[in-house]
């Protein structure tokens, strides 16, 4: 029979307070990024464009970001200060201020002096239109140690240039109207002929985006259309997309000058993945053609794939060589800046977005090789090869600059 009187000894480690109610530990997430996100008034070039419409705005503000917006910057997209005040951004009134933000968005390259007012470690959304910048814009960016990402170089997840796709898809409606209007005065030729009188001939350049809208426009008023390019399946998809059987063509170059030296409209449409489109017309070409053909050169903001290309712009938009009339404006869907605008706006407001997920642009960059694609300056080295080329500027892989910041 056991004693009562007893006692079982119980390990001191039992009467320790481990066996006490513990506080909970939950995972943390990771912090998400709060931003002041800047968007100045353009001064260069005739933009008309603002990279983010009122709406966006408003939904970039509710996830807690400080949008400011400098007055004015909407004005000839249509889009007032006040639009943007009731979104719930905060208009300023000189650009030093602006160019304070964390993120500043712009539709057109900073200009050096802009490119003053920038601060380390701040990130910059905006185009590269190559043609208009020179070595010393990218030593002074690089000097500044911002963090430079051009929008379209910047790919989705199927390898594709979104803001490109946008933008391309306004400029290939809008080139054949141009082309069209231009005609009309050069010629007196009506791009679609009419019963008894042959429609104009328009060969174009390429088959991507700005080609296969530009076919479209072209064959809807009655036109006779020539696509031009290597990537056969391009050329086969463009021919589905459109839904009818057209004349297509590689670069072959005995093909290409007899079409180009009897057409009346031609239509630079091609596009490079990482710096200058190739040269694809040459000056003889353009000697060969017609008296008063039109050239636009849709290719102009990557160099132009035409040789006697040169940059115009939205108050003088055309030049005249060898009795050839040329167009050469970058910024094609600027003429319909709303429109374009709400594109842009589409494209930068989700990117943001998904940003603020994991914790800012800068952390995504460790993630998301599309957005690592469009970097070209990143806090004082330049990262994009062609442009270190081009520029005779010393360059560095930008994987190796962020393992390194790891």
């Amino acid at each position: 029979m056991n004693d009562p009187n007893k006692k079982i000894p119980i390990p001191s480690s039992l009467m320790s307070g481990g066996l006490l109610t513990q506080e909970e530990h939950l995972e943390v997430g990771q912090r998400k990024g709060k931003y002041i996100i800047g968007i100045p008034k353009e001064s260069t070039f005739q933009e008309n464009r603002i990279a983010l419409v009122p709406s966006s705005v408003a939904s970039l503000v509710a996830k807690g970001h400080h949008l400011l917006v400098e007055a004015g910057a909407g004005a000839r997209a249509n889009f007032s200060d006040h639009q943007y005040s009731e979104a719930g951004a905060v208009i300023a009134y000189n650009a030093e201020e602006v160019f304070k933000s964390d993120i500043l968005i712009k539709v057109a390259p900073p200009t050096l002096e802009e490119i003053d007012l920038m601060h380390p470690n701040q990130i910059l959304l905006s185009p590269l239109h190559l043609p208009l910048l020179n070595r010393d814009f990218f030593i002074k960016l690089k000097s500044k140690r911002v963090i430079a990402i051009a929008i379209e170089y910047i790919q989705d997840l199927a390898g594709s240039f979104p803001v490109v796709r946008s933008m391309s898809e306004m400029a290939g409606i809008s080139i054949i109207l141009t082309g069209a209007e231009l005609l009309s005065k050069s010629k007196g030729v009506l791009l679609a002929g009419i019963s008894g009188v042959p429609p104009a001939k328009v060969v174009i350049l390429g088959a991507g985006v700005v080609a296969e809208n530009a076919t479209r426009t072209a064959l809807g008023l009655g036109a006779e259309v020539r696509v031009f390019d290597n990537n056969i399946y391009k050329l086969m998809r463009l021919q589905t997309h459109v839904g009818q059987k057209l004349f297509t063509s590689s670069f072959d170059p005995e093909v290409l000058s007899r079409e180009i030296s009897s057409a009346d409209l031609v239509i630079g449409a091609v596009h490079s993945k990482t710096g200058r489109s190739p040269i694809i017309v040459t000056e003889t070409m353009v000697q060969n053609m017609k008296s008063g053909s039109v050239i636009i050169d849709a290719s102009i903001d990557q160099g132009g794939c035409v040789e006697t290309s040169n940059i115009t712009t939205h108050d003088n938009p055309t030049f005249v060589k060898y009795n050839v009339i040329h167009y050469c404006i970058p910024n094609i869907s600027s003429k319909v800046p709303q429109t374009a605008s709400q594109g842009l706006s589409n494209i930068i407001t989700p990117l943001l977005m998904q940003a603020d997920q994991v914790g800012g642009i800068e952390k995504m960059l460790y993630t998301s090789f599309g957005l690592r694609h469009g970097v070209y300056t990143y806090k004082g080295s330049l990262t994009n090869p062609h442009l270190g080329e081009r520029f005779q500027i010393n360059y560095t892989d930008l994987d190796l600059l962020i393992t390194s910041n790891l």
